[in-house]
């Protein structure tokens, strides 16, 4: 019995053998099985990590959208962080979720990494720092946060990298989030030194069970325990999704015939109750205080289901009321988008002053790119875009030219449609409204429809096209498509998917194009019907109808936005990565920008001295105009309140706060560590421990901007630093006209140890406390931490490379 808690040993005994096997793997996409018996509530999971999605996957249940991780990382404030946790925990309790699986807190180890987006830094400390405080947000709120991925690299990849990176560098942040408290934690797909992860005994049972003494649920990733009696003993807890897989019977009988003991499955039932009493869904055991459980509904399947039918059965703001959750992540989303903002260079032109026109350029200004692709997007209730956020200042006039197109596939049909699920006679099951031509159920479908019974999903809306001409309509999806237009088959065709990824079955998957002349003012019908089942074991319905409208070509729309550009006081240009470009799945093929977009930037740069380039991507990208414009802003991926933060930064209403998590290369071919693409199924990590500004200060090469760079709209002298022992103090003033924030970091032996925000009015000095971490002064070496006696170099200033002051230590 675990003091002041529960006999879950007693609850254990209550069991047979078949039941806690069943416990141990999904009993569907996102949730474990009930056990009345001993009051165990379904436990739910859900995909973060810039919103809750909740048990399904669809627009039907809008989730707030914050700024991508590394935006939330920019901020390189814990504070916020913490707040941001604790709003995605009111999220989750709102839609009945338990688990929320996040953050990932893997390393930028190359710029050309697929989920760069989705991960916090290429720093190992940062990363622990923000993963930290995230987890401790989450779990502030009652429900349990899971980092991932435990182990690091692609689906199928073996990643050979040695014991010391792993400990200094790789590692460090799951170290972190576990010394945190966190109450779960996800492994990887791929395999390390030869070994997947989910049967990594050494790893998972020597180091994170026994050395840093975990307690909490390790989940493994979608898919990937493929083993039976190895996943079992290497320390795997929960198999997902389910109810199929090479646990459950196979398990069972593994127990039966001796070959796994009934003391492991004891142990992994152990930890699922633990957790479920951690977040309120043991019934019988002293539950957490009211204000930090989920709602009493979460998890009841009865009530659940219930709640999740009504849910389904309206469009999102069809009731004109909001949750004061939604309130409350409109306000948090655009504070964290200006805190991350990073302000990379500026001539002086922001904030803006005395501007009364605007050239607004570029296609991702009108349509917002606001977060990655995979399991990082979420469907947002509201999305304000740069133009919508800027058009609202008052007493500003802005024109609006899209410049180029670098999109590669069509956006949704727009206006309201309806989706019909459909068994293998063509019966209804079930109908679902939507706000566009976009379907998307993953993991739960909608009350009525049984994925056995499922055969297709008919998708019917109604458009009537403003101009005439050649109107391109498109289907982007995994599968067999028949579309007609007003009766008349267009395509009949079944997309095949590419890569062995299962994530490139979700955005952004192939898409097929075609052609239809349209008149003004008629109406005409789209009716898509698309095969649709499982993927993988999991229940799945996701495709997109595209439309685009006919119109000029790009030297006639590159010629109108320089045009407009020359006319007004300032033109601000966003430049945006498409989903193509960033997304789980697959890693980038090189760092530029989409399309014609530079070539659209040197362009109005030249006819424009006052314009502002504001870069929109979740992670580093070329910027070969840098030195043309007057000011470059890194707003990442920005989030549902991407426009309004932006407006707020541009005019000064709100400081860009953001600091470089990551270094930003001038060109791909000069980052130190670069290689992604697997040989002969191994990528070696042969560059060890040297990884982000540690190997570019190696490589005696400069990068465009390095880590923790990052300007304000004040300016500081740092004034002294006085460091004894593992403590550090610096004193700074600002020396600007106007009040700012500045972090202030901290290096020993050129290795961020600290940091800290600080805020102060023009002329105040401020002190500021940093302690060292004991870390900061140990490597890893013949199999333990060694600290390093001697004298001990700490610096404090503004980046990596830009040290203002110097103490040093004895340790």
């Amino acid at each position: 019995m675990e003091t002041g808690l529960v006999d879950f040993d007693a609850l254990i005994a209550r069991l047979d053998l078949a039941t806690k096997v069943r416990l141990l793997t999904g009993a569907g996409t996102w949730s474990l099985p009930p056990l009345p018996e001993i009051g165990l509530d379904r436990l739910v999971m859900s995909d973060g990590p810039i919103g809750v999605r909740g048990g399904r996957w669809s627009a039907a249940d809008p989730s707030i959208a914050l700024p991508s991780p590394t935006a939330l990382a920019a901020t390189w404030d814990v504070d916020l962080v913490r707040r941001t946790g604790r709003l995605l925990a009111r999220e989750a309790r709102r839609k009945g979720v338990h688990v929320l699986l996040a953050p990932t807190i893997n390393l930028h180890r190359s710029p050309l990494g697929g989920r760069h987006l989705e991960c916090f830094s290429e720093d190992a400390y940062l990363t622990g720092e923000i993963g930290a405080a995230y987890v401790e947000g989450v779990q502030e709120g009652g429900v349990a946060a899971a980092p991932k991925h435990f182990g690091t690299g692609r689906f199928t990849a073996d990643v050979r990298v040695s014991e010391k990176a792993l400990r200094e560098v790789y590692l460090r942040p799951f170290e972190r989030v576990v010394r945190a408290g966190a109450w779960g934690l996800m492994t990887a797909c791929n395999s390390v030194n030869g070994t997947t992860m989910t049967e990594h005994a050494g790893l998972v049972n020597g180091v994170l069970k026994g050395e840093w003494g975990f307690d909490g649920v390790v989940v493994s990733d979608w898919t990937a325990v493929r083993t039976t009696e190895a996943a079992a003993l290497g320390g795997t807890d929960v198999a997902m999704p389910g109810p199929h897989g090479p646990w459950g019977e196979r398990l069972e009988a593994a127990v039966r015939e001796g070959r796994v003991p009934e003391s492991v499955v004891d142990d992994r039932v152990r930890r699922i109750l633990r957790l479920a009493h951690r977040v309120g869904a043991l019934h019988g055991a002293e539950p957490p205080p009211a204000d930090e459980r989920p709602a009493a509904d979460s998890g009841k399947t009865p009530a659940t289901d219930a709640r999740l039918a009504a849910d389904d059965a309206k469009t999102p703001g069809t009731d004109g009321a909001e949750p004061p959750v939604a309130v409350e992540g409109v306000a948090l989303a655009r504070e964290v988008a200006a805190r991350g903002a990073t302000l990379l260079t500026n001539d002086g032109i922001l904030p803006f002053q005395q501007v009364r026109t605007i050239a607004l350029i570029g296609a991702a200004a009108a349509e917002a790119r606001v977060m990655g692709g995979g399991s990082a997007q979420v469907s947002p209730g509201r999305v304000v875009s740069p133009l919508q956020g800027l058009g609202e200042r008052a007493g500003v006039e802005v024109r609006y030219a899209p410049g180029t197109d670098p999109r590669t596939r069509l956006s949704p049909l727009p206006g309201p449609a309806t989706a019909a699920f459909l068994d293998a006679e063509g019966a209804v099951l079930a109908e679902q409204p939507l706000a566009t031509a976009e379907a998307r159920w993953i993991g739960r479908l909608p009350p009525g429809v049984d994925v056995d019974r499922l055969a297709a999903v008919r998708l019917r809306t109604t458009y009537t096209p403003d101009v005439s001409g050649e109107h391109r309509l498109s289907v982007a999806g995994v599968g067999a498509f028949a579309v007609t237009v007003n009766g008349e088959t267009v395509l009949d065709e079944s997309i095949g998917l590419d890569g062995g990824d299962p994530a490139r079955a979700f955005p952004p998957p192939p898409e097929r194009r075609i052609g239809l002349a349209m008149a003004a003012g008629q109406a005409y019908e789209v009716v898509v019907t698309h095969a649709a089942g499982a993927f993988g074991g999991m229940a799945s319905v996701s495709f997109t109808v595209g439309h685009a409208i006919p119109g000029p070509g790009e030297d006639e729309l590159m010629a109108e936005a320089v045009r407009v550009a020359a006319e007004c006081d300032v033109a601000v240009v966003v430049a945006a990565t498409m989903p193509e470009v960033e997304s789980e799945g697959f890693d980038r093929a090189d760092l530029r920008l989409p399309g014609r977009q530079d070539e659209l930037i040197h362009a109005v740069a030249a006819a424009s001295p006052r314009t502002v380039v504001v870069v929109n991507a979740g992670s580093p990208v070329e910027l070969p105009w840098a030195e043309e414009v007057a000011a470059v802003l890194l707003t990442w991926f920005p989030g549902q309140e991407a426009g309004a933060a932006l407006a707020d930064v541009l005019f000064g209403d709100a400081e860009p706060g953001g600091r470089l998590p990551t270094t930003w290369p001038r060109r791909l071919e000069d980052a130190p560590v670069a290689g992604v693409t697997p040989v002969d199924g191994v990528v070696a990590y042969e560059e060890g421990t040297s990884i982000g500004y540690r190997a570019w200060e190696r490589s005696g090469r400069a990068p465009a901007f390095w880590f923790g760079h990052g300007l304000g709209y004040t300016t500081w002298s740092y004034d002294s630093i006085a460091a004894e022992g593992t403590t550090v103090t610096v004193a700074v003033t600002n020396t600007g006209d106007r009040p700012g924030r500045e972090v202030v970091q901290v290096y020993v032996d050129g290795a961020l140890a600290g940091f800290d925000v600080v805020e102060a009015a023009p002329g105040e000095s401020v002190l500021t406390t940093v302690f060292l971490p004991e870390r900061a002064f140990q490597v890893w070496e013949d199999g333990g931490w060694r600290t390093v006696e001697g004298v001990h170099t700490v610096e404090a200033g503004r980046h990596a490379a830009d040290p203002r002051l110097s103490a040093t230590v004895r340790i």
